[in-house]
This record gives structure tokens, C-alpha cells and sequence, in this order.
């Protein structure tokens, strides 16, 4: 099974970055992972620039998404939601003819200082999901509260073991989600 990773942080040492560096190592046995390329080398939507054609890391972020069995979306919260680039990001895929996330199974993650770790971006970002159709697991949620004392951040890495077993119960739900909707979509063909 190969899961794509889309980041919602464009800091390299942010705590998101690091919880999605972790994942290849608390996925179960038989799943992979590949980032997707950067949303900050996507532009700003605008539909004039969609009706010259889609930028060409619209069209690789798109074709990404669509070759992925899922997708774990990490993000950061700011202001209480989303952050705009990865807002951008699904607003240019949502566009694309082949409405690369229609079905698709997602994961969302968070990771963050305060104490609710993200709820309200990963709340948020759940309604943006329905709009663009993905196939959104509601539970178990991952969100990684008071991030700075689960993550060396000299290292970049995730340190807290309690973390790393709910990330890792996560996915091996995520895994058995993925495998389902896949089993009823050969049903359906």
C-alpha cells in the first residue's frame, strides 16, 4: 500500500514535519509512504491562471494524489483553521478534470503547542474534504497537543513514545480503511 504525505507546513523544522518524518516508521508492515511535492510551489489560485492552463506542480501535485492508494494530510493550525497554503493546494486539485481526491481515503494529523494540537484546523479541513469528496477516516483522531514536549527539536524528531503508539494505532486503522474502500470499489467495477 503506498500513502502520500501532504504537508501543511513549509517550515523544514516545523513539529508537523517532524510527526510526518516519523510515519514510515510507525506504519505497519506492507505500507509506504512518499511525500508529496512542497504547496509552497504552488501560486495563488486564480482562475485566470487556470484558464491558461494548470501550472505544472498543479498537475504533478494532482497526479500525485490520484497514483496514491491514501493520503495523510499533517498540518499545522493557524488562526484557528487551516493554513493558507495547504488551503491553496486543494483549492487548485480540487479544479483539475480528474478530481484527484474524489474517493480518495484521507488521514488527517496535527501537531501543535497548544493544547488541543490542531482540533480546530483538523475540523476545519474535514469540511474542505467534503466539498473536494475524499473519503475522510473520522477516527481515531491524531492530534499532537503541547508538540514541544514530544519533539526534539534539535533533532526533528518525535520522541514521545505515548505519541508514537496512538500514530501508529492510527495507521494501522488507516491501512484496514484504505484496504475496505478499495475492496468496495472492486465490488462496484
Amino acid at each position: 500500500m503506498k500513502l502520500a504525505i501532504l504537508l501543511g507546513s513549509l517550515r523544514k523544522a516545523s513539529f508537523n514535519t517532524a510527526v510526518a518524518r516519523a510515519l514510515p516508521s510507525l506504519a505497519p508492515s506492507g505500507v509506504s509512504f512518499e511525500a508529496l511535492p512542497s504547496i509552497g510551489q504552488l501560486p495563488i489560485y486564480d482562475a485566470d491562471i487556470q484558464a491558461a492552463g494548470f501550472p505544472a506542480a498543479v498537475t504533478a501535485l494532482g497526479n500525485a494524489i490520484k497514483a496514491a492508494d491514501g493520503i495523510v494530510i499533517v498540518t499545522p493550525e493557524y488562526n484557528y483553521s487551516v493554513p493558507g497554503g495547504l488551503k491553496n493546494a486543494i483549492d487548485w486539485v480540487s479544479r483539475l478534470p480528474e478530481k484527484p481526491f474524489a474517493g480518495k481515503p484521507v488521514l488527517i494529523q496535527s501537531a501543535s503547542i497548544s493544547m488541543l494540537g490542531g482540533a480546530r484546523a483538523q475540523y476545519h479541513l474535514r469540511q474542505i474534504l467534503v466539498f473536494v469528496d475524499a473519503a475522510v477516516m473520522n477516527l481515531p483522531e491524531v492530534m499532537v497537543a503541547q508538540a514541544q514536549n514530544k519533539i526534539d527539536a534539535a533533532s526533528g524528531s518525535l520522541t514521545d513514545a505515548g505519541t508514537k503508539d496512538v500514530i501508529s494505532a492510527q495507521l494501522r486503522n488507516f491501512a484496514a480503511f484504505v484496504r475496505k474502500l478499495q475492496a468496495g470499489a472492486a465490488l462496484q467495477a
